[in-house]
């Protein structure tokens, strides 16, 4: 049932982000022109991705929440791979060392994603578990927040999944806006 699900949602939603996407490239200039801030909106890649999020949200709504306890995560582990193999593949290794200013940008944007999840930790009084668990869960995801979590307690391994999930949910738009940050820092 969980394999049915998954297969059916990330289909409707391949389908419909290409449907999307061709609409949106063919009614809007803004979106056609690969120089605009709105080009990503012509991507049927990206809006596969955003519709599978909506759909998996919306599914937790439901009944389907109750496959938890099946083994279902073990499953989504899977999943996780193949979508990072399938993202990994998009790139182009041989363009990273052409402008390494860009490769300085992302170790300060780390450093500073360091010390911001410091400081709130900090004004907040959080535990140091919300801490790494927190970090794991926006820059590794599902794949390893869990795992990180589990190494303070294995009651806390579901904390770390919803951590991770609501990383997921947050980082889409976290990613857009750093995708277009990074266009600015290019130019500079």
């Amino acid at each position: 049932i969980m394999l049915f699900l998954a297969f059916t949602s990330v289909g409707a939603a391949h389908f419909f982000g290409d449907s999307l996407s061709d609409f949106l490239t063919g009614s809007f200039e803004s979106v056609r022109d690969p120089k605009s801030f709105l080009s990503f909106l012509g991507s049927g890649f990206f809006w596969m991705v955003v519709l599978a999020t909506l759909a998996g949200i919306g599914l937790s709504f439901t009944k389907a929440k109750n496959y938890e306890g099946t083994g279902s995560s073990k499953i989504v582990g899977v999943f996780i791979y193949i979508m990072v193999a399938t993202i990994g593949m998009k790139m182009d290794l041989s363009q990273v060392l052409e402008n390494p200013g860009l490769i300085a940008i992302g170790f300060i944007w780390i450093a500073i994603h360091g010390a911001l999840l410091i400081l709130v930790a900090k004004l907040i009084k959080a535990p140091y578990f919300f801490l790494a668990v927190g970090s794991q869960a926006n820059v590794g995801g599902a794949a390893s927040a869990p795992v990180v979590a589990a190494e303070f307690h294995p009651s806390l391994t579901s904390v770390g999944v919803l951590l991770a999930v609501l990383g997921y949910v947050v980082g889409t738009g976290g990613a857009l806006l750093c995708a277009y940050l990074m266009a600015i820092a290019s130019k500079v």
